[in-house]
This record gives C-alpha cells, structure tokens and sequence, in this order.
C-alpha cells in the first residue's frame, strides 16, 4: 500500500469540474479510463448540441467529478470495489442493505467532494 492510501491523503487534489482539469486529473490516477472519458464527453457534447442544453455537460462533469473524488483516494477506491464484489454475491436482503448503505456512504461523500 502506498503511504497515501494508508494515511487517507488524496494522491492529487480534487480539480474544478472542467473538462480539461478533469481529463488531466484522470490522466493521472486512473488513465486506463481516459478513453471512456473521451468517449462520455464527446456524447455530452453531441446530446448538448441536439437538445440545446447544457444539462448533460454539467451531468458529464458530475460524473467524472465524483469519479475522481473516489479514485484519488486508494483506500476508498479499493473498498467501493470490494462492496461491488461482495454485492454480486450477497445472499441475503439484510446483508445487502448493509452493502448498499455503506456504497452510499461513499458515493454521497464523492458528491459532497466534487461539489465544494
């Protein structure tokens, strides 16, 4: 584990929800995505121009923004996968409630991150 992971520092700070901080920021820390970025805000671009609006630049910038929020943060990125794993398995209501409480927990943080 790195020594970020471990103490809960982010490996970069969380960028402004702008296209080109968001592409830099993913570049970074998770580059094995970059192409589904490219490709979700070419859509946002196009779905914009269609519909006169901006609202699915702004949901495209959400996205990446808590997407970044989670992945700058090892330990946060590796446990939101671990809940997605152990979701796919869970064998009972209760025990799946837990899972999606605590995937919230997480998702509502990365908002929370992405909007300050």
């Amino acid at each position: 584990m790195t020594e970020q992971s471990v103490t809960g520092r982010p490996l970069i700070p969380m960028p402004a929800l702008t296209p080109a901080a968001l592409r830099v920021a993913v570049a970074q820390i998770a580059p094995a995505h970059l192409p589904a970025f490219v490709a979700h805000l070419d859509r946002a671009a196009e779905q914009s121009s269609e519909q006169s609006t901006i609202a699915p630049l702004r949901a495209f910038l959400q996205w990446w923004g808590e997407f970044v929020a989670i992945q700058r943060h090892p330990a946060r990125a590796a446990r939101l996968r671990e809940l997605e794993a152990i979701a796919d398995t869970a064998g009972d209501r209760e025990s799946l409630d837990k899972i999606v409480a605590e995937i919230q927990e997480i998702l509502a943080a990365a908002r929370r991150e992405a909007a300050a």
